[in-house]
């Protein structure tokens, strides 16, 4: 899993290249961020999860910063928190304002439809999406957190779990293993 996971991700090296992140150099080339194993995969995907939620395009600078403070990988992060896109987070604040809605108690907490796609420029449509998710008030807000953090225990869990299973899986693979499942014979006494 790891080879198929660092062969899709960038490596330390196309970020000490890039001009624009040359500057953060010393911090963002620390040796655990760009380490994979299933510790640092499942926090990885854990911050994903969590930073995919942050409102606006600040998802992968904060989900960057976690990763610099956690040390977990930054490059899984960073791809982790695209599951909120334009098609999925209309669904997931709308699931956000319901859970919120449930925690404060259904009081008298209005929702309003999430502005039409259709036919509109994305820089005025990106606007209108903020204003909907404004009008929503503390119900996003606590819904936003709770779905966050649940989403994001929930998948540190999967891949920890996942991850185990592969390896166990690979280790009965293999074939020195098939060789030994039965009981040791005892050796022969020598001379």
């Amino acid at each position: 899993m790891r080879k198929t996971l660092k062969r899709l991700l960038p490596d330390h090296h196309t970020v000490s290249s890039n001009r624009w992140l040359r500057p953060f150099a010393s911090t963002l080339l620390h040796p655990r961020l760009w380490h994979l194993n299933r510790h640092s995969a499942a926090g990885a995907v854990a911050v994903g999860m969590f930073c995919g939620l942050i409102p606006g395009p600040l998802q992968m600078m904060g989900a960057a910063i976690c990763c610099v403070l956690f040390r977990v990988n930054l490059p899984l992060a960073l791809i982790t928190t695209l599951y909120s896109n334009p098609l999925t987070i209309v669904p997931l604040y709308v699931l956000a304002f319901g859970i919120g809605s449930l925690i404060l108690g259904n009081g008298d907490f209005d929702f309003t439809p999430p502005p039409d796609l259709v036919g509109m420029n994305p820089a005025v449509w990106i606007g209108d999406l903020a204003a909907w998710a404004s009008s929503l008030g503390k119900p996003l807000f606590l819904g936003l957190i709770v779905l966050a953090a649940s989403l994001s225990m929930l998948s540190y869990l999967a891949v920890r779990w996942g991850w185990r299973l592969w390896l166990i899986r690979q280790w009965r693979r293999r074939p020195w293993s098939k060789q030994h499942k039965g009981p040791r014979q005892p050796r022969a006494p020598g001379p």
